[in-house]
């Protein structure tokens, strides 16, 4: 198998090995069963692929439809009524 690649028991049993190979080196791969189950990686990568390229201000001004004017009304009409 692959470097980074451990089978659940040897991965259970050496996981502070596991733990500090996904740090320092690379993301680890971990089979159940001979089938792929789960990647263990560096909370920094994790960081790196789940954070916004950008925040919600800076997409919603960046984007294109930022110039357009918007007209928002509310209605002034009361509410209906609701038998509860």
């Amino acid at each position: 198998m692959k470097n980074n690649t451990w089978q659940l028991q040897e991965a259970k049993s050496k996981f502070s090995q596991l733990v500090e190979d996904a740090m320092h080196k690379e993301p680890q791969i971990v089979t159940k069963h001979g089938d792929k189950a789960v990647v263990v990686l560096s909370f920094e990568e994790y960081t790196k692929i789940t954070k916004p390229k950008t925040d919600l201000v800076k997409f919603l001004r960046e984007s294109p439809l930022a110039e357009v004017a918007l007209e928002i009304t509310r209605s002034k009409d009361v509410p209906r009524d609701i038998s509860l």
